[in-house]
């Protein structure tokens, strides 16, 4: 498999608000921070949090298709560099869940 390359685009009104694009695919992943916004996933996307500079990320995919939901993690882990957190744990469910009341 080759080394996939990932491209950001930021949203200048919300500084919190990226699109990780994976330039050989169509891979896209919006990105929320929990820490700073509310946040419904959609139930036909991929969602994947974790913690980076004391912020909640959540990270869902736009329009997923089999083909590239292998790769969702590999961007995640692209987009921990960027943010500079390396170490990011990346996590299959919502930590605060026990926190929600239903």
């Amino acid at each position: 498999m080759d080394h996939n390359v990932y491209l950001l685009a930021t949203d200048p009104k919300d500084p919190c608000r990226d699109v990780i694009h994976s330039r050989d695919t169509d891979l896209k992943v919006k990105v929320f921070c929990l820490t700073d916004e509310n946040f419904v996933p959609d139930i036909n996307e991929i969602q994947l949090y974790g913690y980076a500079n004391n912020k909640l990320y959540a990270f869902e995919t736009i329009r997923i298709t089999p083909e590239d939901a292998l790769d969702v993690v590999s961007a995640i882990q692209w987009y921990a560099n960027y943010v500079e957190c390396p170490d990011m744990e990346i996590l299959p469910e919502d930590p605060r869940h026990g926190d929600i009341a239903v």
